[in-house]
């Protein structure tokens, strides 16, 4: 694995760490939309994202408003406020 991807899923791992701060009013989505939320966190990291299948455990592992939150972010730093 090459630095720099290794360098983009350390910051995102860590982005994750930081917990639900600005999510709380996003309508929550369940654990069946996944991929749909998979679809717009890949979208919005572009070359930073993990793997879809990082991602899909990350998001069935999230809560209903966390998954919402994502849906909502359209820029990374919002994103990462999501998890």
């Amino acid at each position: 694995m090459s630095l720099s991807k290794l360098a983009a899923k350390s910051t995102f791992i860590a982005l994750l760490a930081l917990g639900l701060n600005a999510c709380s009013g996003h309508d929550p989505v369940p654990e069946s939309e996944c991929g749909k939320v998979v679809s717009h966190a890949q979208k919005v990291l572009g070359a930073m994202a993990p793997s879809a299948g990082e991602l899909m455990g990350q998001c069935k592992s999230a809560s209903d408003s966390e998954r919402g939150c994502v849906l909502a972010a359209t820029k990374k730093g919002q994103l990462a406020q999501c998890l």
